[in-house]
């Protein structure tokens, strides 16, 4: 189980790969929503690094003709799960990572400001794997114990708060096998 170091934000057990790509929450904002998200990259590839990359502004345009498609975007998300179930931090959870975009959650627009973005690896179609489903269980019950503001209402997909705009984390994730990992 990883442990939140709560003066800083960062969790002990993830690899650290910070990214350029958050900034400050507007004052007083309580962090209160977790957003589920999805990425590959190529997409439908998985474990070639390029996700590390492409948040951190690393990515090298000319490995796939996809990569010139994004190069201008500035994205950060502030966990990342791979498909093994290792979690990778890019930016402190006190911070407002970049990863929910346009977005509304119950009337709130801008939900950067008051939430915090998990990605998995993987795509809406391809099964997400044992692990992940593990490792975010895990993640998701600590971020819970530290926020206590993100009940099991206020756990969402990507898909939830952009409709129209994004389908992640899609339909082959199975919100009941994640949720019933929780303790409620």
């Amino acid at each position: 189980m990883t442990t939140l170091a709560e003066q800083d934000g960062w969790l002990a057990s993830a690899t650290i790969c910070v990214s350029p790509n958050f900034n400050q929450r507007p004052p007083g904002t309580e962090i209160s929503l977790l957003v589920i998200h999805n990425i590959s990259l190529p997409p439908g590839q998985f474990g070639a690094g390029h996700i590390q990359e492409f948040f951190c502004n690393k990515l090298d345009v000319s490995k796939h003709p996809y990569f010139e498609t994004i190069q201008s975007l500035e994205v950060s998300s502030h966990l990342l799960i791979d498909r093994g179930g290792a979690v990778v931090q890019f930016v402190s959870l006190f911070d407002r990572a970049w990863h929910a975009g346009r977005s509304v959650f119950e009337g709130c627009e801008e939900c950067n400001d008051f939430s915090l973005g998990i990605e998995l690896e993987g795509d809406d179609n391809t099964p997400y794997t044992a692990e992940q489903y593990q490792s975010l269980a895990a993640v998701t019950r600590e971020l819970q114990q530290r926020f206590p503001a993100i009940t099991r209402e206020r756990i969402t997909g990507h898909s939830d708060i952009a409709p129209g705009r994004k389908t992640d984390p899609g339909p082959a994730f199975d919100w009941a096998r994640y949720l019933g990992k929780l303790d409620f």
